[in-house]
């Protein structure tokens, strides 16, 4: 596939990373062109390159910025009409151990919300840009999943292509209204990290008998 990844930071770099291994042609772009193109100039298979029109050769679009920036990156690579939109982010507050939505909405929805003729689904949130750079595979054989959730089939099918690509566990989880659910996952991950200094060498999962 060829990706747009919006953002260049620890996230936007560790996802660069994994698509560019499984084949997928990446670009990088971030406010600062500068900063784009060298994240990019380490990550072979990748470009960097400046926001504006960047969406327009990209079959989807991972967006890898804090989401206070969501929109405007996006408004700034689009028109995203028609393009699938995987959303990364997390509405998390100044020191990281609270959301600033839930209950009534996500993140992912109000992206989808100010681009509605986009195809949105949440993905790769759940995961510490540590793990996704290392890759998924902890001890004892054990593979880390990454959730996923959309409303758009599309955008399910290529969020589930892309987490199967990189070598992460796919877990349908529904609609794009349970990111409500995978937001808060997110923090409650990110408080075990920090909060509870269990470091970033961690991911949620989910388990079945069955």
């Amino acid at each position: 596939m060829n990706i747009l990844i919006l953002g260049a930071g620890n996230m936007g770099s560790a996802l660069a990373h994994q698509f560019s291994r499984a084949g997928h042609a990446v670009r990088i772009a971030a406010t600062s062109l500068e900063k784009a193109q060298s994240v990019a100039a380490g990550i072979p298979g990748s470009t960097g390159v400046a926001p504006a029109g960047s969406a327009a050769a990209s079959d989807v679009i991972v967006v890898a910025t804090p989401f206070e920036q969501a929109v405007a990156a996006l408004q700034a690579a689009g028109p995203v009409d028609g393009k699938v939109v995987i959303d990364a982010t997390n509405p998390l507050t100044p020191d990281y151990m609270g959301l600033t939505l839930g209950h009534a909405t996500s993140a992912a929805e109000e992206i989808a919300k100010a681009f509605p003729a986009a195809e949105v689904a949440k993905a790769f949130n759940t995961l510490f840009a540590q793990v996704v750079a290392e890759g998924p595979a902890f001890a004892d054989g054990q593979v880390a999943s990454a959730f996923y959730a959309g409303d758009s089939e599309r955008a399910k099918g290529t969020a589930q292509a892309l987490i199967e690509s990189t070598g992460f566990r796919p877990v349908d989880a529904g609609p794009l209204k349970n990111a409500r659910y995978l937001e808060p996952l997110a923090g409650l991950n990110i408080y075990f990290g920090y909060g509870a200094g269990q470091g970033t060498a961690i991911a949620p999962t989910w388990i079945s008998r069955g």
